[in-house]
């Protein structure tokens, strides 16, 4: 693994350190999961997606593979702790 692909990824998991910390402004808040769930969610997704998107044949150098992973991480933020909330209540 070259050390682009590290900082890549290293980015993206500040990128998700960053959704954690805006997502109880965005009221993502609630009493049945932790406060560090979205930021664990967003990690997680943003790390599949780049994998996913890596494999399938897209470079780091593209656009297109930065867009859908820093427009997948809040959304599946949001989708992933409104479903985990719905499930425990």
């Amino acid at each position: 693994m070259d050390p682009i692909t590290l900082l890549c990824v290293a980015f993206i998991v500040v990128y998700g350190l960053i959704l954690g910390l805006v997502a109880p402004y965005v009221n993502l808040t609630n009493e049945n999961f932790g406060s560090l769930v979205p930021t664990g969610l967003a990690i997680v997704s943003g790390s599949l997606l780049w994998a996913i998107l890596t494999w399938s044949g897209m470079h780091y150098d593209e656009p297109w593979i930065w867009i859908i992973v820093m427009l997948g991480m809040p959304a599946a933020m949001y989708f992933g702790g409104r479903q985990i909330a719905k499930s425990r209540s």
